[in-house]
């Protein structure tokens, strides 16, 4: 069986599988926001919930017509909760964008740089801060009097939670200073320290009362107790550190506001800091990452902002979260447990993966016992060895990973792993081979196996009738792994051969356990009905190595039949120049697709496999819908230049739809060539060539759209 659209990678999705993934995860992320915010208890931990999101947003960048009115994307929290009276935030209370690692950091500042890229000589100052593990609320003054307080709710209107509020020390009652504007509105953090949190646990217990969980929880729930004087008992703590609407600005960049609001008599925190570079930036992170066990409340992670208010009210928002700041996560949660044994595995493409066998161990509150180790360079790097104590963490993608070992004086004394040179499935070597292109050896080792490897055979065919390649019904896992063992199907081929040998066998598969003369002819039906697969799917099924289907497609969409598309590879696979740079044309195809397409047909055991499958069926060629009707269809465009009414993406789809082909580079074959702004070098080449030109008005005149 293929697998279910949740577990299968975002570039592997089809469209229709990603329109019912965005709608599980629409209604998965909003059970979770309203655990968290509405609850105050979240049913995951917080890596499991940003990898939602990041799935999510991933799903919608790759199929933006299908983006939901619903999308977590354009929502922030959950609704307010009932019991307390509804405020209507002035302005909306706004989530943040998170990146996890240093490089999505350098992507935000490069992005920053690229938007005010025409302010010459601009220096683009930041601000860092911890962020705070609590719950946002927002605190309205007038004439410098506290009148009003309200939790974030979904961004628009939140809860009214002023009696609360005002049992919390840190926040003023009336605010210091002269020159107070007549609105403010402070937004900030309240948490609960961890001695308060340990306190509250070791009074609850002594009372026999609840458990709990974390001061995150703890604080939110206090905040919202019907009875005020139980939320003053909790000893809650504000951090401001933003606001909201306000009468007169009294200052004109992010730091100087923040310590505005501490002269104001706000509490704001002491390891806020100015900088500029990426390198000031990760510098501060790693600073307050290091303090993070010492500084008595929980953050997870650290904010950037652009300074200047200015520069933020140009740069503007998205719809959950501004642009000009972004929450730098910290790691994962880990946790240490003992390495017991190291497995290898052997996939489809032969590939050997070391997978740890784990001591189980609870991570984020998923319990573990494997992980994977990635590849014998992985393996010698961290020099992890069997018995090891080491350190596991369920990364931003949720598999787990073995970061590290830790030394418990006896590392030095256990044997060093080996890596396997020989497949542990069939015996035959297992190399790493040498790339032309970086001039070092590939980081997998692989067997030489191919066909006759069972490990990698029974994986290349379930893969080949699985649903998005062939979609054979009734031809699953489990009975292809069966008709592999019995020596009914060893090879594509033999699919479509099954019903006739089997009509000649003395073992017939009716008569075999677990089948029938109805259930046999129901399969061999099934078979018979893909003995006209659609090119895209044919092309996907043979299981070629760094070929999915998006790539598969764009093979189909280029050459519209089997016989184009096999003899195209053939001929760049025995040095026909002309036919390789024909698929490197191709937009979207890369040197690794092709080198990996070239490889593939230059095996003759492959060409053998192929000619056999040929010879039992009939590929259907590609036909784009309603291209009669379009008057781009057959033609080749290239879009260049920074498009305004359209992404790149969205002029790939568009073109495509109507029939055209989409090519990265312009040539004598190019047949118009759409330009924006700033279009350079592919603009002056197509004018050089007497290729037909136009803007993006122009575009969309032409197609009518």
């Amino acid at each position: 069986m293929s697998k279910a659209p949740a577990d299968k990678p975002v570039d592997a999705l089809t469209e229709e599988e990603a329109v019912t993934e965005l709608e599980r995860l629409a209604d998965e992320i909003a059970r979770h926001d309203r655990a968290y915010h509405e609850q105050d208890k979240p049913l995951i931990s917080d890596a499991d919930y940003d990898a939602l999101r990041q799935r999510n947003e991933a799903i919608e960048a790759r199929f933006p017509q299908h983006v939901r009115e619903d999308s977590p994307t354009m929502k922030v929290g959950a609704a307010p909760a009932e019991g307390f009276a509804k405020v209507r935030h002035a302005v909306p209370m706004l989530s943040l964008g998170n990146a996890f690692s240093d490089e999505d950091v350098a992507e935000f500042v490069q992005r920053a740089h690229r938007y005010f890229e025409r302010d010459k000589d601009l220096e683009i100052v930041f601000t860092a801060e911890p962020k705070i593990d609590g719950l946002s609320a927002s605190l309205r003054y007038e004439k410098g009097k506290f009148v009003q307080g309200a939790t974030r709710g979904d961004g628009q209107e939140g809860e009214d939670i002023t009696a609360n509020l005002k049992t919390i020390d840190d926040i003023p009652k009336s605010l210091k200073g002269d020159n107070i504007p007549d609105v403010v509105e402070v937004r900030g953090e309240v948490f609960m320290t961890h001695e308060e949190f340990q306190a509250l646990k070791a009074r609850s217990a002594a009372e026999g009362g609840q458990d709990y969980v974390n001061p995150r929880n703890t604080a939110a729930g206090s905040l919202r107790q019907k009875d005020a004087s139980v939320t003053a008992s909790r000893n809650l703590k504000f951090f401001a550190y933003a606001w909201g609407e306000m009468s007169a600005m009294p200052e004109d960049t992010q730091y100087g506001m923040v310590q505005k609001l501490g002269e104001w008599g706000f509490v704001i925190n002491p390891l806020m800091k100015r900088v500029i570079t990426v390198e000031e930036m990760l510098e501060q992170y790693r600073e307050i990452e290091t303090q993070r066990a010492t500084l008595g409340y929980d953050i997870d992670g650290v904010v950037y902002k652009v300074d200047s208010l200015e520069l933020q009210r140009r740069w503007g928002f998205v719809a959950r979260a501004p642009r000009w700041a972004i929450a730098h996560k910290f790691p994962a949660e880990q946790a240490t447990t003992v390495l017991e044994a190291i497995d290898i595995q052997v996939g489809r493409t032969g590939a050997l993966t070391p997978v740890a066998r784990l001591k189980p161990v609870t991570v984020g509150g998923v319990v573990v016992e494997n992980a994977t180790l990635h590849n014998e360079d992985e393996i010698r790097r961290k020099d992890v060895r069997v018995g090891d104590t080491v350190t596991v963490q369920r990364a931003g993608d949720v598999i787990p990973q073995i970061v590290n070992h830790i030394d418990d004086g006896h590392h030095a004394e256990r044997e060093e792993y080996v890596f396997p040179e020989v497949c542990p499935a069939c015996g035959s070597p297992a190399v790493r081979e040498h790339n032309e292109k970086t001039g070092k050896l590939d980081a997998v080792r692989r067997c030489t196996g191919e066909l006759v490897c069972p490990a990698q055979a029974v994986e290349q065919l379930k893969h080949f009738v699985s649903r998005d390649a062939l979609d054979i019904e009734g031809l699953g896992n489990k009975q292809i792994a069966a008709f592999f063992e019995d020596g009914r199907i060893m090879r594509p081929a033999d699919v479509f051969t099954l019903a006739a040998r089997d009509a000649r066998s003395e073992k017939p598969l009716a008569e075999q356990e677990g089948w029938g003369p109805v259930s046999a002819q129901k399969l061999f039906d099934a078979i018979e009905a893909r003995r006209k697969p659609e090119l895209d799917r044919l092309i996907f099924a043979l299981g070629i190595r760094h070929v999915g289907e998006t790539t598969a497609a764009l093979f189909a969409r280029t050459y519209g039949t089997f016989e184009a598309f096999e003899a195209a590879a053939r001929n760049a696979a025995q040095g026909d120049d002309e036919a390789r740079a024909g698929l490197l044309d191709i937009d979207g195809i890369g040197e690794t697709v092709v080198e990996s397409l070239l490889s593939f047909f230059a095996n003759d055991r492959n060409i053998q496999a192929i000619s056999d499958l040929m010879a039992e069926i009939e590929p259907e060629p590609y036909v784009v819908a309603s291209a009669d009707e379009s008057p781009v269809a057959g033609k080749t465009v290239v879009f260049t230049g920074s498009l305004e009414r359209m992404s790149r993406s969205e002029a790939k789809a568009m073109a495509e739809r109507l029939g055209a082909k989409v090519s990265g580079s312009v040539s004598a074959k190019t047949d118009l060539l759409v330009a924006g702004p700033g279009a350079g070098s592919k603009l002056k080449k197509a004018r050089e060539l007497g290729v037909e030109t136009m803007d993006e008005d122009g575009w969309f005149d032409l197609v009518g759209e």
